[in-house]
């Protein structure tokens, strides 16, 4: 069954989710009075109108109700969630409202509590962090984004814990310990308690806690490297990296890199941290000449001399696979694990089969 407007503007479909179903899905087309105004186009990059007046008119909601329901990835737009209200909708986009929908950051949540979290108790909290999420806001995100990184995930699955536990519900506490960048995947620890957060800190200022990582890189890489240099904020370039010549002006940045597969251009590497350094692995890397598949930032080098990805990389290849410290509470060494993510298992197969023909 189909509806129509009169003036055109509204063709209803059945919600492939079945009878019942409280999901509407709409083709928007421009409003007669709008074609031929100044700025209608047509084709691809046709805008007509933003969305939040589209939904509400679309699905008859109130200015609220519709960005609302934007807000909250309640609608979609050719079949992707879309939270901007002033996303300019084009004519014969797909829009489709689904009232029930879970807010997106609620099914990172679900996941990052149902697959992520490796160890728990009143101390820390160990967890298997997924590539494409940031550790904490950086204070410029919408309050959305700011939703979804790990720690306001985090706190809020074991808020819900505590409350479900019996204790009382709020804000539960974090700390903060140390970061990966959003494209790196692996094990962090975050604490629960301000002594455990002061007794963690401590070990990674005194650098005795212990994290190694695996990593693709570009090249073939030969034999092992001790990464030593001194870390500035513009190394010259406008770039974070090592300061030039024998200068110890910086912060002290080392890096132990051992080769462990050697695969046609590239070469499977772990390295360990001796510090913990913005960036160390990445800015090392590349400046010895080896830089991570994936990387977007610190390659300007490699590609200035004319080299180029042996690979298609989904993200930047590094994963931090191993974390080891000393228990707040119990004095206990502790160590974590964590196997290589999907992604980069998929580029590490394509990597050897190709070295195998």
């Amino acid at each position: 069954m189909s509806t129509k407007r009169a003036n055109d503007s509204l063709e209803v479909s059945p919600s492939p989710t079945g009878p019942g179903s409280t999901q509407r899905m709409v083709r928007y087309r421009a409003e007669r009075g709008d074609r031929g105004k100044p700025g209608a186009q047509s084709g691809p990059r046709a805008s007509g109108r933003p969305l939040d007046r589209a939904v509400r008119e679309q699905f008859t909601l109130s200015w609220d109700r519709a960005r609302s329901a934007i807000h909250t990835g309640k609608v979609r737009v050719d079949g992707s969630v879309v939270t901007d209200p002033t996303f300019n909708v084009r004519e014969g986009a797909a829009l489709e409202y689904l009232p029930n929908a879970p807010r997106p950051h609620v099914k990172e949540r679900q996941f990052i509590e149902d697959t992520a979290i490796l160890y728990e108790d009143h101390a820390v909290v160990v967890v298997n962090k997924p590539a494409g999420i940031s550790t904490v806001p950086f204070g410029d995100e919408d309050p959305n984004a700011a939703r979804k990184t790990l720690d306001a995930l985090l706190r809020e699955i074991l808020a819900k814990r505590s409350k479900f536990s019996g204790n009382a519900a709020g804000r539960a506490p974090l700390g903060i310990v140390h970061r990966l960048d959003k494209d790196t995947s692996g094990v962090m620890v975050f604490t629960r308690t301000l002594e455990a957060k002061k007794y963690l800190a401590q070990q990674f200022r005194e650098h005795t806690v212990d994290r190694t990582y695996a990593a693709i890189a570009h090249g073939i890489m030969t034999r092992d490297l001790d990464l030593k240099s001194y870390f500035i904020e513009n190394r010259g370039d406008g770039l974070r990296g090592s300061a030039k010549g024998t200068t110890k002006a910086g912060q002290l940045a080392i890096t132990h890199v051992r080769p462990l597969e050697r695969m046609g251009k590239a070469t499977l590497i772990e390295c360990k941290l001796e510090t913990g350094r913005t960036h160390q692995i990445r800015i090392h890397l590349s400046e010895a000449g080896h830089p991570i598949v994936g990387e977007r930032v610190y390659i300007r080098e490699f590609l200035a001399r004319g080299q180029t990805s042996p690979v298609r990389a989904p993200r930047m290849l590094l994963h931090a696979k191993e974390l080891g410290f000393e228990h707040p509470t119990t004095g206990e060494r502790v160590h974590f694990s964590a196997e290589l993510p999907d992604d980069f298992a998929s580029v590490l197969a394509e990597l050897r089969g190709a070295r195998a023909t």
